[in-house]
C-alpha cells in the first residue's frame, strides 16, 4: 500500500513500448528527429494553437528554466508559500534566474488569489531599491490537491499583466486538474492568460519527461536548456514519452484513474469518525488528519505515506497520493485498517 507519491510508481506500458520503438534504428540527435517533430504537432493540437514546447527531464528543470526565461536576476517571483518552487526545488529557481527573489504568499487550500498578490505589491514600490515584481507562479493542481478554476486563473493573469508581470503555471499534475475541471487545455492556459506552462508527464505515467510550453515568444529558452544540460542528444526518448502520453488521450485515461481512486479513498476515510479530510479532493491527492495511533497501525501493517505536518494534539496530517497504477484493492485495505477492528 504505497500512497507516498505518484512518483513512486513505474511507467505506463504504452509509454515503455513507445521508448522501445524509439530505440529501433538511428535518428538525428538533439531534437532533430521525427518523433520530436511529431510531438510538436501533437502539442499544437492539444492546446488548440501553435505553441513553443521544449522537452526536459525533470519538473525542477522545467520550472526553473521557464522562470529564468521570464524573470530577470533583479526580479521577484510571487508564489504560494507551500509551492513546489518554494519548498521542494533546492533553490533551483533562484539559481537559474541568477538571484531572483521568491515572494511567498499564503492562501486558502494551497492557492493564491488576486487580493493576496495586490497586497504584496506595495512592498516593491521603492524603485531600484527593491526587486522588480516580474512573474506570478501558480501550481495546477496545487500542492494541497486543489485546482484553480478558469476564472481564478484569468483573474490572476489580469492582475499579473496589469502590473507588468507574466504568469507561469507549474503543471506537474496538469492532467489531473484537467480531468477534474473537464475542460480543454486551452481554457486553463493561454485562453486564461497563462504565458508559460511546465507540463508534467512524469507523475502521470511517464518515466521522466516534462515539457516547457510557451504560448508566446520563448526568448532565449533554447540556450538555457542547452546550458543547463537538458538538451538531450537522444531527445527522441524524451519526446517519445510525451508523444505516447498525448496519443489517444492516454494522459486522460491515466489521470482519470488516479483521480477516481483518490475520490474513493477520501470517501472511505470520511466515513470513519476519527478521520478528517483536510482539503477538497480535486485531483489525485487526499490530505487526511489521522489519530496518531491510527497512523501507526497503518504503517505497522505496511502502508506507506508522508506526514504533511508534525503530530499535534495526538493527530497527524498525512498526504495520500494515488497514481494511474495504484491497485484498487489498496484503497479498501487502507480504509479497513484505518477503521480498525
Amino acid at each position: 500500500m504505497d500512497f507516498t507519491s505518484d512518483n513512486s510508481w513505474g511507467a505506463a506500458p504504452e509509454i515503455l513500448a513507445a521508448l522501445a520503438a524509439a530505440s529501433d534504428g538511428p535518428a538525428l540527435s538533439y531534437g532533430d528527429d521525427p518523433i520530436t517533430a511529431r510531438l510538436a504537432g501533437r502539442l499544437n493540437e492539444f492546446f488548440g494553437r501553435e505553441v513553443a514546447a521544449y522537452p526536459v527531464v525533470t519538473g525542477t528543470a522545467a520550472n526553473a528554466l521557464a522562470l529564468a526565461t521570464l524573470c530577470p536576476p533583479h526580479g521577484a517571483i510571487i508564489c504560494h508559500a507551500q509551492s513546489h518552487i518554494a519548498v521542494d526545488e533546492c533553490g533551483a529557481p533562484e539559481f537559474f534566474t541568477h538571484g531572483a527573489r521568491l515572494v511567498l504568499l499564503n492562501g486558502k487550500d494551497g492557492k493564491i488569489d488576486v487580493a493576496s498578490i495586490e497586497a504584496a505589491l506595495p512592498d516593491f514600490q521603492r524603485g531600484i531599491h527593491a526587486s522588480k515584481p516580474s512573474v506570478v507562479s501558480i501550481t495546477q493542481a496545487s500542492e494541497f490537491g486543489t485546482v484553480y478554476r478558469p476564472t481564478e486563473i484569468a483573474a490572476i493573469a489580469n492582475a499579473a499583466h496589469g502590473n507588468d508581470m507574466t504568469l507561469h503555471m507549474d503543471g506537474a499534475r496538469f492532467a489531473n486538474a484537467l480531468v477534474h475541471l473537464d475542460c480543454a487545455p486551452a481554457d486553463i492556459t493561454w485562453k486564461a492568460g497563462v504565458d508559460a506552462l511546465s507540463f508534467g508527464a512524469t507523475k502521470n505515467g511517464a518515466l521522466c519527461a516534462e515539457a516547457v510550453v510557451f504560448f508566446d515568444k520563448a526568448a532565449d529558452f533554447e540556450y538555457r536548456r542547452k546550458k543547463s544540460g537538458h538538451l538531450l542528444s537522444k531527445m527522441r526518448f524524451l519526446s517519445a514519452q510525451l508523444d505516447a502520453c498525448l496519443e489517444n488521450n492516454r494522459w486522460r485515461i491515466y489521470a482519470t484513474r488516479a483521480n477516481a481512486l483518490a475520490q474513493r479513498l477520501a470517501k472511505e476515510l470520511a466515513s470513519i469518525g476519527s478521520v478528517e479530510i483536510a482539503y477538497p479532493v480535486e485531483a489525485n491527492a487526499v490530505f487526511a488528519s489521522l489519530p496518531d495511533d491510527v497512523a501507526a497501525r497503518l504503517r505497522e501493517q505496511g502502508a506507506k505515506f508522508y506526514d504533511w505536518a508534525p503530530s499535534s494534539g495526538g493527530r497527524t496530517l498525512v498526504r495520500l497520493v494515488c497514481s494511474f497504477a495504484t491497485p484498487e484493492r489498496d484503497i479498501g485495505r487502507f480504509a479497513g485498517i484505518a477503521r480498525g477492528p
